[in-house]
């Protein structure tokens, strides 16, 4: 759909060339008859190059196209006005890529999931700056179990600052039941450990139509709401099988992207056998558990929990063991983490996975953002 826009835009825009061509003589347009000045073929170029700068904007920053498509097509529709016996037809163009441009600009409104994602994230305090005593020390893994202790080493945690948050940002393919179509989605992710909160915000598009989602872990509780064309609320889910499956989701970021955080952790863990252990997580009033495979080089391969439901209309929950095999080790910032995952629920008629999960930018104790300055 992307790119179906953005010929669009760069089409329409290069016919606007043809006003800009008349208007400074440049040489004779058959199709356009009506005569146009001088200041009129500025304003057609005017057009042209917005339209053009709203398709590069597509893929150059995609948050940020309808900066250029909106005043575009405004300019466009009065110049249209003007030469009406000649230029109608593009009143239709302009009609087309009016409703992506209304979807965006609802999706950017204050009321909408992105805009109460990008708030909460502003809301959240800073991390406090590290000083030489908060660096992990091989002293501090002693209280962990052998195969975790080598992980957290693996990862680079010993001699960097302990993990007070971190920010993420994915892309990826996710599907919404057995047999689904899978839809390619970017998700980012804001996670504080003091006090515990989990922001996470996801976009996907089926036949050109955006879907926002937006799981949210704070104090309060948990929630997720999925909203079609940022209008239509279709997913509402909260209530304790949530705060129970986010404490789960809680726990599995801290052992897939930050594991240095599993140093101070409320964690109690049990070895099963020398590469598997079980830990027992505790998250305000939840209490949950997972078991964790490692492989022979000492890297997370597998998280496994029992504790976690499965929704997907938010309002019945179906407990089914839930795991996210790993692979693809890389280093970010130097700490080293899995930069490919899946999410997988094991049914009784077998496994389905409903994500997939690459790794794009991970940062420890983020800095606060800057909401207005934002690219994407």
């Amino acid at each position: 759909m992307k790119h179906a826009l953005a010929l669009l835009l760069a089409l329409h825009g290069a016919i606007h060339l043809l006003g800009f061509v008349k208007g400074f003589r440049l040489a004779p347009v058959a199709q356009l008859r009506e005569p146009i000045s001088r200041p009129a073929g500025a304003l057609w170029l005017a057009a042209a190059v917005l339209f053009l700068a709203a398709a590069a904007l597509l893929y150059a920053a995609p948050g940020r196209w309808w900066l250029a498509a909106a005043p575009a097509l405004i300019l466009s529709q009065a110049l249209i006005a003007g030469a009406w016996a000649d230029a109608r037809f593009g009143t239709v163009a302009n009609a087309i890529a009016l409703l992506p441009l209304a979807v965006t600009l609802l999706q950017r409104a204050p009321w909408s999931l992105r805009a109460e994602f990008d708030r909460a994230v502003a809301a959240r305090p800073p991390a406090a700056a590290a000083g030489p005593s908060d660096a992990v020390t091989a002293a501090d893994l002693a209280r962990l179990p052998p195969a975790v202790r080598r992980y957290v080493e693996r990862a680079g945690a010993v001699g960097r600052p302990r993990v007070r948050g971190f920010e993420a940002r994915f892309s990826g393919r996710i599907r919404n039941g057995v047999g689904a179509p899978w839809l390619d989605f970017e998700a980012e992710q804001r996670t504080t450990l003091d006090p515990p909160a989990r922001l996470f915000f996801i976009t996907a598009a089926r036949a050109g139509i955006p879907f926002h989602a937006y799981h949210a872990l704070t104090a309060a509780g948990a929630t997720m709401r999925v909203r079609v064309a940022g209008l239509a609320q279709v997913v509402d889910a909260r209530g304790p099988e949530m705060d129970r499956s986010e404490a789960v989701t809680f726990f599995n970021d801290l052992c897939v992207l930050a594991p240095g955080a599993l140093v101070d952790a409320p964690v109690r863990w049990e070895e099963l056998d020398p590469r598997t252990v079980r830990g027992r997580f505790t998250l305000g009033r939840e209490a949950v558990s997972a078991t964790l495979s490692f492989d022979e080089a000492g890297d997370l391969a597998g998280f496994v929990s029992e504790d976690r439901s499965m929704s997907a209309d938010g309002k019945t929950f179906e407990r089914h063991p839930w795991s996210t095999p790993l692979r693809d080790y890389a280093v970010f910032e130097g700490g080293r983490v899995a930069r490919r995952g899946e999410a997988t629920w094991k049914l009784p008629s077998g496994d389905f996975t409903y994500g997939e999960f690459v790794l794009g930018h991970l940062r420890t104790d983020p800095r606060p953002v800057n909401v207005a300055s934002r690219s994407d």
